[in-house]
């Protein structure tokens, strides 16, 4: 065998992340006052991944937390690990580390060997001191130059479980205490020498071009720097955030806008999903010997389009300085952004240094990486002077990428003794991904502002086998005889669309799950009974059990207007197991009161920070499943405030008790996004056993439960 061929078997060997970035020196580096800096290519989003990368960190390396200086991604230093999404931020960077630490550390063990005169058997480490034989050196002296420009190897075993001591206990989260005790932390809070303000002015509605624009009022404002029309891109520039406010109305009101009507009907969104051009794709078709069918039962349900609401709005930071650009931003994928700034900016990607600073609230795809764009377009009439633009609540809610709206259609068929034999499933869903770095052509809001516009790009699926988008979770976990799932991608986008948590998933567990409880409730059948009978895989079963367990499943009682309902999913059907109960209250309005959640994410490196997430996206999902909806009229979206678009409030949030499935020698799954199909689920089916009426239509309004009532 070649040598060749050798090194692409080892490099294949390697975890995915580290097999892009094998260089160890982009990981690790042993600075001169006794740290070590860890740079990862995934970002902080608030789930805890400095904290959990940090645990596997000083374990493989024998140090102590103290020592870790997690460093913030930037394209300029840090490992390329494309975007940080789809709960795989300790999957994927968790086990790049893990091996590069371990590469490391027998790197430093040879070297100590060596130094010291000792057998390498015969050395420890304790907090990075290497000691043998009554002669002692640590890992900062043996840092030479050049030491770890090395390539990792796959013939280095990391710590078993047995030898671990930090990876598998809760440690307190390093991002936490800046935010609880409001000290200066996200990329709002940033204050460069110099710095200036920008706003935008957005079109009022897509399709809407720009007739007019007299600034001379703005101009007349003390302290106004610049304005910036090009085509129907217009902004501001100001020396302080107020004056940068004032001009940006008075540019509203010296705007003249034709507008045009471009959006669907919002109240026939269930018609209007099928009726569209299509892309359709076979997801999953097996028949295992067809059984003879006495009845089918079909049902179709639906979600509208639903916005990030991120609490802290979109901002970012540009500068130019002479044919260099440097951007400050909270997106999730450094390296994508700078792709995208570079093809919008007819730049060198070397040109362009993104450095991920933290946002306050981000589920997905949100206008993280528009704003960038806005701030690099204003910052470029001001070179030498960084600008901070930070958009209106209004802008958030209304220009950001949404999460599709979306129909599924379901029908099974049963044999003579009720059983499923048969199931067959349609998903209709604009695509759930318009992220940069993924197109030929740049998907920046302002790029089709402009005036040389490039249309944002048809919003994509990811292939299924890398989570999928729409198609996320359309297949049902419970090993039906014949099956026959498809996905139709819509090619028309009249609202932009991209990810947001869970994707498909949250529709898809909803309406499956939903769809089988109603088979149960006419049976007579135990929802709980019925998927442990179903569920093959035995952690799918034991979440199942430990979610009835918590809940009091057994010795439930029936009382008027209270309901429990169960949800089951594996997350992309290869992710996180998690099942959740849920207890709600109808009387004017729905009320979660209580969700029981045990959860199965394999090797849980922090467990309190897997039970923080999986709270948090037990709770947004119950928001979306109760209250969320993006609202618009032929031409604009009008859900521009918490007002027109409410969410959870914190007198709402239910009860939520998480039991975490801690199992040490299997992979890490990730968590964030787990419940958010299963808690949809719960709480439709609680309303089911509250109210006897299924809602098909999210989300769970009293009008929609009174309509159905009297249907």
């Amino acid at each position: 065998m070649s040598a060749t061929v050798v090194a692409a078997s080892q490099a294949a060997a390697l975890p995915s992340s580290l097999r892009t970035n094998p260089r160890l020196s982009k990981w690790l580096r042993f600075r001169d006052d006794g740290k070590l800096e860890v740079r990862s290519g995934k970002v902080e989003i608030g789930q805890g991944i400095l904290t959990a990368l940090a645990q596997i960190v000083a374990d493989e390396l024998d140090l102590s937390p103290g020592r870790i200086v997690m460093v913030h991604a930037n394209t300029a230093e840090s490992p390329n690990e494309a975007v940080t999404a789809g709960s795989m931020s300790v999957h994927d960077s968790g086990a790049a580390l893990r091996v590069a630490c371990a590469c490391v550390r027998a790197i430093m063990l040879d070297a100590a060997a060596a130094h010291l005169g000792v057998a390498r058997d015969a050395l420890t480490v304790r907090d990075g001191e290497i000691s043998g034989a009554g002669v002692v050196t640590s890992y900062w002296a043996l840092a030479t130059e050049g030491l770890l420009d090395c390539d990792a190897t796959p013939n280095v075993m990391p710590k078993g479980a047995a030898q671990r001591e930090r990876v598998g206990e809760s440690e307190p989260r390093r991002d936490l205490p800046a935010k609880v005790f409001g000290r200066a932390r996200f990329v709002h809070d940033l204050d460069l020498k110099g710095m200036l303000h920008g706003r935008v002015l957005r079109p009022p509605s897509r399709g809407a071009t720009l007739v007019s624009l007299d600034d001379s009022a703005a101009r007349a404002l003390k302290g106004w720097v610049a304005v910036v029309r090009d085509g129907n891109f217009v902004g501001v520039v100001a020396e302080r955030e107020e004056i940068a406010l004032k001009a940006l109305e008075r540019l509203r009101a010296g705007a003249k806008w034709n507008e045009a009507e471009t959006l669907p009907d919002m109240g026939k969104l269930g018609e209007w999903l099928p009726a569209q051009p299509v892309e359709t794709t076979p997801i999953a078709e097996k028949a295992d010997g067809l059984a003879a069918v006495a009845s089918t039962r079909r049902a179709s349900f639906t979600r509208p389009y639903l916005a990030h609401a991120s609490i802290g709005p979109a901002c970012a930071v540009a500068l130019w300085r002479e044919d260099e650009l440097r951007i400050w931003s909270h997106t999730q994928g450094v390296f994508n952004q700078r792709a995208d700034l570079a093809m919008a900016l007819a730049m060198p990607p070397e040109k362009v240094i993104v450095e991920h600073a933290e946002g306050a609230g981000c589920y997905g795809h949100n206008s993280q990486d528009d704003v960038a764009f806005d701030a690099a377009l204003l910052a470029r009439t001001v070179p030498g002077r960084p600008v901070k633009v930070t958009w209106s609540r209004e802008d958030d809610l209304t220009w950001a990428p949404f999460g599709p709206a979306m129909r599924v259609d379901l029908e099974m068929d049963l044999d003579a003794q009720g059983e499923v034999v048969a199931w067959r499933g349609d998903v209709w869903s604009n695509g759930h991904s318009t992220r940069p770095g993924r197109s030929a052509t740049p998907a920046l809001l302002a790029r089709s502002h402009v005036a040389e516009p490039i249309a944002i790009p048809l919003a994509i699926n990811t292939p299924l086998e890398s989570g999928g988008g729409a198609q996320r979770n359309a297949v049902p976990p419970y090993g039906f005889p014949a099956l026959r799932i498809r996905n139709h991608r819509l090619l028309t986008m009249p609202l932009r669309t991209s990810a947001l948590r869970a994707l498909g998933a949250h529709l898809n567990v909803y309406a499956i799950e939903g769809f089988i409880d109603d088979l149960l409730v006419e049976r007579g059948e135990d929802p709980v009974a019925w998927r442990l009978r179903h569920v093959q895989d035995p952690r799918g079963r034991a979440v199942i059990e430990t979610a009835a367990r918590l809940a009091g499943w057994a010795s439930r009682t029936k009382a008027e207007g209270v309901g429990y309902g169960i949800g089951y999913a594996r997350y992309k059907m290869t992710g996180a197991y998690c099942a959740v109960v849920a207890a709600i209250e109808a009387e004017r309005e729905v009320r979660v009161r209580n969700l029981w959640i045990a959860v199965d994410v394999g090797l849980a490196v922090n467990p309190d920070g897997v039970a923080n997430q999986i709270e948090g996206g037990a709770v947004q999902a119950a928001s979306w499943t109760l209250k969320e909806a993006v609202r618009f009229d032929r031409s604009r979206v009008t859900s521009g405030s918490w007002e027109d678009y409410p969410i959870l409030r914190f007198s709402e949030v239910p009860q939520v008790q998480v039991q975490v499935l801690q199992r040490p020698e299997e992979p890490s799954l990730g968590a964030g996004e787990a419940p958010s199909g299963p808690t949809a689920a719960a709480i439709g089916n609680a309303v089911r056993d509250a109210l006897g009426v299924r809602i098909h239509d999210l989300p769970i309004t009293p009008e929609r439960i009174v309509a159905e009532m009297g249907s």
